[in-house]
C-alpha cells in the first residue's frame, strides 16, 4: 500500500483535521505539528484544522496551541506527529477520532492508529512534512517553513547529529530559500535560561566518566526543584556530555516525585536504544530514552552502559 497516498486521500475526504505530537515536546514535536497545519490550511482554506496539546512557554515563540472542544474529535481525522507510543500522545482525547494516522521518524516498536507512516532514516518528523508536502505538491510559506526548519535544527543537534543526510541538507535548504530567518531560529534553539544554566554547571561537575567513556549523572528531585526551573525544563542539558572528548555514551537520571527515575540515553557510537527497550523504553540507535523503577534499577542501567561502552 502507497501510505502517504492513503494519507493524502484521507486528508482531502475529512473537513475537521486535528493534529497532535508528543507530551513534554522539542521543538521537532511543535515545528512538524505547526508546520503541517499550516501547510493543510494553505491547501486546503475551508477544512478546520487544528492543533492541540499542552501549550509549552519554552516553545511559544514556535506556535500557539488551539483551545478546542471535546465532540470537535468526534468525527474529526486524528494525526499524531513525532509520536512513537499511545501513552506518550498529548491530549488524550485523540482517542474519540473515528480515524488515527501516526506520522513518525522513531522506530516504529509499538504500532498504533489505523494508518502508520514510520520512516526511521529521516532526521526528524519535520523532515518527513517537506517530503510530503513536496510529493504532493502542497505550497511551504514562510511562517511553515519558519517552524519545520526549528524541528530539523533541533532532531539534528543543529545538523551535529548522524541522522543529518545529505537529504537532509536539501531539505533545509528549501525551507531557508522561503526567506526565514534561520539565524534568529538557532539562536532561540541554542539559548537556555539562567536556571539552566547554572544547573549545567552542576551536571559537569558531577558527571561521573569511566575509563571506557560511558558517563552518567543522577539528578535527585530535590536538586532539580532547587534550580527553579519552571517550565524550562531539563532537555538542555542533555547533549552535554557529549562535548566532552573522551565520552562516548552517556546517561542522565532525573528523580521523580514518586523517586522513580526518567533516563535520557545518548551515544557516540554504540547502539543503547536495546538497552532503553529493556528498561521500558526506546528510541533511536543514539538517542533514547528509558525508566528506571529506583536506585537499583539506576545502579543496574550504569552497569549496563559500561558494558556496553567498552564492547565498542
Amino acid at each position: 500500500m502507497d501510505v502517504q497516498q492513503a494519507i493524502f486521500d484521507d486528508i482531502k475526504r475529512n473537513s475537521v483535521i486535528i493534529i497532535h505530537r508528543h507530551q513534554r515536546p522539542d521543538p521537532d514535536a511543535v515545528g512538524s505539528q505547526a508546520g503541517f497545519a499550516e501547510i493543510l490550511r494553505q491547501a486546503f482554506p475551508m477544512k478546520q484544522i487544528y492543533i492541540v496539546g499542552k501549550q509549552v512557554p519554552g516553545l511559544a515563540w514556535l506556535a500557539t496551541m488551539d483551545d478546542i472542544d471535546d465532540d470537535l474529535f468526534d468525527d474529526a481525522l486524528i494525526l499524531t506527529l513525532d509520536t512513537a507510543n499511545e501513552p506518550r500522545v498529548d491530549d488524550q482525547r485523540w482517542r474519540r477520532g473515528p480515524e488515527v494516522i501516526k506520522i513518525d521518524h522513531h522506530p516504529d516498536d509499538e504500532p498504533y492508529g489505523d494508518l502508520q507512516w514510520v520512516n526511521d532514516e529521516a532526521s526528524s518528523t519535520s523532515e518527513m512534512i517537506v517530503d510530503f508536502a513536496n510529493r504532493f505538491a502542497l505550497a511551504i510559506n514562510e511562517s511553515a517553513a519558519r517552524t519545520l526548519y526549528a524541528g530539523i535544527v533541533g532532531d539534528t543537534g543543529r545538523f551535529l547529529y548522524s541522522d543529518t543526510t545529505p537529504h537532509t541538507l536539501r531539505v533545509t535548504a528549501q525551507l531557508m530559500e522561503t526567506g526565514i530567518d534561520a539565524v534568529a531560529i538557532n539562536q532561540m534553539e541554542d539559548e537556555m535560561p539562567v536556571a539552566v544554566a547554572r544547573l549545567s554547571a552542576y551536571l559537569y561537575e558531577n558527571l561521573t566518566i569511566t575509563d571506557a567513556g560511558a558517563a552518567h549523572v543522577i539528578l535527585s528531585a530535590d536538586t532539580i526543584k532547587s534550580y527553579e526551573l519552571g517550565e524550562a525544563g531539563t532537555a538542555s542539558l542533555v547533549p552535554m556530555p557529549g562535548k566532552i572528548d573522551t565520552v562516548k555514551t552517556w546517561a542522565i537520571f532525573e528523580e521523580q516525585d514518586d523517586h522513580s527515575y526518567r533516563v535520557r540515553l545518548r551515544s557516540k557510537g554504540p547502539v543503547i536504544n536495546g538497552l532503553a527497550r529493556q528498561h521500558n523504553g526506546g528510541g533511536h540507535p543514539l538517542a533514547s530514552g528509558a525508566k528506571a523503577a529506583d536506585a537499583a534499577e539506576v545502579a543496574s542501567m550504569i552497569k549496563e552502559l559500561e558494558t556496553l561502552t567498552a564492547a565498542k
